[in-house]
């Protein structure tokens, strides 16, 4: 048998050390953040039962879940009339479970089963890898974290405007300035469907509006005319497709003179807005978009979408207010709203702009040297100090000649080596050589840690 060189499955990667402290750079930046405002951090099953999660994304994402084959004989109870179903069809009775799409659905699931127990309104976070069977290409992987935050048991719009607040907050604290918080409200969409006398294809309209950012207008209208939809009232979609600018919020209340569905959705933005102001936000990067839909099927109301400018990476964060998910689960009336960044596409964006500080690396900061039995016996007293004051050390782990443990230091980016020979255990003062400017100085055990707390 020929040996088989290693891979690893498309739509996945691999992390080293120095990619790991950036990426841990912008996860604890995000941590910090909802954390300030209050949110409290969870973590559910990587897979859920799969009657949990189908159904809750529309048809596309029901088709890019991975499901997981049954245990023992999963073909036990398979008949032939159930491979003639197809594929699709036959996997949902080979698989009761699937890996989690995202974390919203989990953390509905969780809520409706723990309610009683939880303080409402219940503010979370959760920091987790989710999958999904899509086509990889770059920014859009097959496993990624998304790091969500979402209240429940509450319908104020002061959630939704401390979910813009937090994203300026982590935007502000990666460096990030030029972005847009694209906003928009699914009621203002299902006042659009109500214009065009399209109310009954209402899912089949958002799913087109969504892809306006990827295929042009022409292209959304053939497929709604593929769909049922009316050729007669595409120049008013049309029209309505070009609302923008600073006066949208006038525009669409004369267009909805006589929607109340759309008119409460514009009111819901503007209060939205207008809390951002009162919590001191300037509304540079908020821009209202009307094309904005968002797929995921359970949200009934304001819809968020980031994305960095001059970047050619997609969405790196979104969510909205979602009022029937927990419904799905026995659990009514319980109102919530969150969002999600996308750690690995803000990796991306950051790498693309050049905006990790270089000091995120987080890495040993001392090498001690090791030269003989009796200067390792005594390094491992020193490197002992060292670290109870929370200084990285490490040792070389055998005897070795000064240039291999130097070129060892420079390889793992190690700032600083020191060293200790025969002289220096008999002074008790230590040479510390910075790798970077070649100097070098004897200091005390304490001048050192000193030096570094």
């Amino acid at each position: 048998m020929s040996n088989q060189k290693p891979s690893i499955p498309k739509g996945t990667r691999d992390f080293d050390p120095a990619v790991m402290d950036k990426r841990n750079f912008i996860l604890d930046t995000i941590k910090t953040v909802y954390q300030n405002f209050g949110f409290q951090q969870l973590e559910t099953p990587a897979f859920e039962n799969l009657s949990v999660l189908t159904g809750k994304y529309g048809e596309e994402g029901d088709q890019l879940m991975f499901k997981v084959l049954n245990n023992g004989d999963y073909l036990k109870k398979i008949k032939e009339e159930d491979i003639q179903e197809g594929a699709r069809s036959l996997s949902f009775k080979l698989c009761d479970r699937a890996l989690r799409y995202d974390l919203t659905v989990p953390f509905a699931r969780f809520v409706a089963m723990n309610h009683n127990e939880l303080v409402m309104p219940f503010k979370r976070f959760q920091i987790q890898p989710v999958w999904r069977a899509d086509r990889p290409q770059r920014g859009r992987y097959r496993e990624f974290y998304q790091c969500d935050a979402d209240v429940v048991g509450t319908d104020s719009l002061i959630c939704e405007a401390e979910i813009i607040v937090m994203i300026h907050d982590v935007f502000k604290k990666l460096n990030i300035s030029d972005y847009d918080v694209k906003i928009n409200n699914r009621k203002i969409l299902s006042g659009f469907a109500e214009i065009l006398n399209a109310g009954d294809k209402e899912s089949d309209l958002f799913v087109a509006i969504d892809k306006l950012d990827k295929i042009s207008i022409d292209k959304v209208l053939e497929e709604l005319s593929n769909k049922g939809f009316d050729s007669s009232s595409f120049d008013k979609l049309k029209e309505i497709f070009s609302i923008k600018g600073r006066e949208v919020i006038s525009q669409l209340t004369q267009l909805f003179s006589e929607s109340e569905i759309g008119m409460k959705g514009v009111n819901e933005l503007q209060e939205i807005i207008n809390y951002t102001k009162a919590l001191g936000l300037k509304q540079v990067n908020i821009k209202i978009d009307t094309t904005l839909a968002r797929g995921l099927s359970y949200y009934t109301g304001a819809i968020f979408e980031v994305k960095v400018n001059n970047t050619p990476i997609g969405s790196v964060s979104g969510g909205g207010r979602y009022d029937n998910l927990t419904a799905l689960f026995g659990l009514p009336d319980m109102s919530g709203v969150g969002f999600s960044f996308g750690v690995d596409r803000l990796y991306d964006v950051m790498v693309e702009l050049d905006l990790f500080p270089k000091e995120v690396i987080n890495g040993t900061k001392i090498l001690i040297t090791n030269f003989d039995s009796e200067s390792e016996a005594h390094a491992l007293g020193l490197m002992t100090q060292l670290r109870k004051n929370g200084i990285s050390t490490e040792i070389y782990p055998v005897a070795a000649k000064m240039k291999k443990q130097f070129n060892y230091a420079n390889k793992k980016q190690i700032p600083f080596v020191m060293m200790v020979g025969e002289d220096e255990i008999t002074s008790g003062k230590y040479t510390l050589k910075n790798m970077k400017t070649g100097e070098q100085n004897t200091y005390a055990i304490d001048e050192i840690i000193q030096t570094f707390i």
